[in-house]
């Protein structure tokens, strides 16, 4: 087995497989620990997919916090993670470069075999099917033929080696940019995550996104914004002037000096709701960011990298056990059970809260509210109870009401 990035989704797939008892080798371009463009959170849907990987003694090493703090209109709710059958009620935040090797280095001890500073150049093909990868040593620029039964792809939002393969991602659907950085605050260890409902630009306008603020624990926190592309002037955004505005708006209340940040803010771009495909071939699988397995709700990843690597690692056992390739098109059918409707509704969210007078209005109706505010969390961490099936389609029908009453909005 080969699996193409050492990320959240590779090295979880990596772990999966080894701990089968199947052969994988993952190849990760970077060295560990490196960092990545993200908020560091870590929902109760990630804290669970960690713990079923052995790693809770880990997490418990770093900054646990309980909920969301969610502001707008100079209110606060402070909302604690809900109750649900099958994950925790709290979260960690983790620096990426700590997290990502954290997970690779548990894809070792479980038997993967990780091969850091190495890119996956170009597919080897047999007959139509990938099988395997040529592999460039980005320490002495050799190349070598790696042959694997099955390939997964996971190597992030831009997926060079997706792409080879023909993955595209779907157009008319939404995509985001966020945009990030550190800085020291004696608040670094706030028991909430917080996010701003009402971001504005230099000039006051309203922004179609949120801005993020979450507690490292380490001396610092995390400050960010996250835009989506269904704003129709989304491209004229400067992202590096709008971190600006949000870090000065904050900067009293989480006593940060907003002109030193702790180090250069990186930013990226971010495929979402499903919106990359084909997810499978014949003889390979496409998960995580390089499949746009990102919640449009709130632009939430790693715990969808973890569990379509899991999918994937055991659809991909399925065949080698049975020698049925044929296995590999379960994967699909098991994405479309468990997040179809949910990405279906959030893609219409992202719809409407492109609109800034909606985005406005939603938010100075909804902070008014904490009943219907724990709802809103509920949703968008998509941690409703199998028995609350029915508000996420109450929600998209709801959403789509809206839609039809400010089509010009």
């Amino acid at each position: 087995m080969l699996v193409i990035g050492g990320g959240p989704a590779g090295a979880a797939a990596g772990f999966w497989l080894a701990k089968l008892g199947h052969d994988v080798t993952i190849v990760e371009r970077k060295k560990f620990p490196r960092e990545k463009t993200c908020g560091d959170g870590l929902t109760p849907r990630a804290v669970k997919q960690l713990d079923d990987m052995g790693l809770s003694t880990e997490l418990e090493k770093f900054h646990r916090y309980e909920g969301l703090r969610a502001t707008a209109h100079g209110i606060a709710l402070e909302l604690q993670w809900p109750t649900h059958p099958i994950y925790p009620r709290y979260g960690y935040v983790v620096r990426r470069r700590e997290l990502d090797m954290m997970v690779a280095r548990n894809a070792q001890n479980a038997g993967a075999k990780l091969l850091e500073e190495h890119e996956a150049a170009a597919p080897i093909m047999e007959k139509g099917c990938v099988r395997g990868a040529m592999i460039t040593n980005k320490k002495d620029n050799t190349t070598v033929a790696l042959h694997a039964d099955y390939v997964i792809i996971a190597d992030g939002a831009n997926s060079r080696f997706g792409r080879s393969m023909g993955t595209s991602r779907e157009r008319a659907w939404p995509y985001g940019t966020a945009i990030r950085t550190y800085w020291q605050s004696p608040r670094h260890q706030e028991p909430w995550i917080e996010s701003a409902l009402d971001v504005k630009d230099r000039n006051g306008n309203s922004m179609p996104g949120y801005g993020w603020i979450f507690p490292v624990g380490d001396g610092t926190i995390n400050i960010g914004v996250g835009l989506l592309s269904t704003f129709k002037n989304f491209k004229d955004v400067n992202t590096s002037h709008l971190l600006d505005s949000y870090a000065h708006m904050v900067a009293d209340k989480w006593e940060i000096d907003p002109t030193k940040p702790e180090c250069k803010a990186t930013s990226g771009k971010i495929p979402m709701g499903g919106s990359v495909g084909p997810k499978v071939g014949p003889t390979h699988i496409v998960i995580g960011d390089a499949a746009g397995s990102v919640n449009p709700f709130n632009g939430e990843g790693i715990d969808y990298a973890y569990e379509t690597a899991h999918m994937a690692a055991e659809v991909i056992h399925d065949a080698l056990i049975s020698g049925d390739a044929m296995a590999l098109t379960r994967y699909e059918q098991l994405i479309e059970d468990e997040y179809g409707q949910y990405f279906k509704v959030a893609r219409l969210f992202a719809r409407i809260i492109g609109k800034p007078i909606l985005m406005r209005e939603l938010s100075r109706v909804g902070i008014h509210s904490r009943t219907l505010m724990e709802w809103v969390l509920r949703i968008m961490a998509n941690l409703l109870r199998p028995d609350e099936v029915g508000p996420a389609e109450a929600a998209y029908k709801a959403a789509a009401n809206i839609v039809r009453l400010f089509p010009n909005a």
